[in-house]
C-alpha cells in the first residue's frame, strides 16, 4: 500500500477545514439597540429629547410627520454561504415625545410584530423604444466623427 506524503495530507486537511468553515453561518448585528439599563433611566413625563439622546444616543429614525417619535432599530441576521440572510431577531424601541419635548411613551416591538410588505406586480411603462441586443451593440456605430479642423 502506498503512503501519502505529508504535503498531500496537509492539503487535504486544509481543504476539509476550509469546507467546514464555509458552512459556518455568518451572524451580523446591525442597528442601534440601547442597553436595558440605559432605557430604564428614561422617565415618562420627565425626560427630555436631550436626556434621551444623552442616554440612548442618536436614533436610527425620526418620524417626519405627525407626533414626533424616535426609533432605535436593531436586527440580528444569519447567513450561510451564498444563501439569503435569515432575520433571527429584530427589535424596535420607539420613544414618543409630546409638544413640549418630554417623553410621553416608550414602545417595544419585536420581530413578531412586523408585517410583510408585498410589492405590486405591475411595471411602470417607460418612454422610448425597446432595443434588441444587436441594436444596443451596434447603436453607436457611425456616431463618432472627427472634430472640424477650424475649431
Amino acid at each position: 500500500m502506498k503512503k501519502t506524503s505529508l504535503p498531500c495530507r496537509s492539503l487535504a486537511a486544509a481543504a476539509l477545514i476550509a469546507a467546514t468553515a464555509a458552512c459556518t453561518p455568518i451572524v451580523e448585528v446591525r442597528g442601534n439597540l440601547p442597553p436595558p439599563e440605559q432605557l430604564a433611566q428614561v422617565k415618562l413625563g420627565a425626560s427630555t429629547r436631550e436626556d434621551v439622546q444623552a442616554l440612548l444616543g442618536t436614533p436610527s429614525n425620526i418620524t417626519p410627520f405627525g407626533e414626533e417619535s424616535w426609533h432605535y432599530i436593531s436586527a440580528i441576521t444569519e447567513r450561510e454561504a451564498f444563501f439569503e440572510p435569515v432575520i433571527k431577531e429584530r427589535k424596535v424601541i420607539s420613544v414618543v415625545f409630546d409638544r413640549a419635548g418630554t417623553v410621553r411613551a416608550i414602545d417595544n416591538r419585536g420581530l413578531e410584530d412586523g408585517k410583510d410588505v408585498v410589492p405590486a406586480g405591475r411595471e411602470t411603462p417607460t418612454a422610448g423604444k425597446e432595443l434588441t441586443v444587436l441594436q444596443q451593440l451596434m447603436g453607436n456605430v457611425g456616431r463618432f466623427t472627427k472634430p472640424a479642423a477650424g475649431k
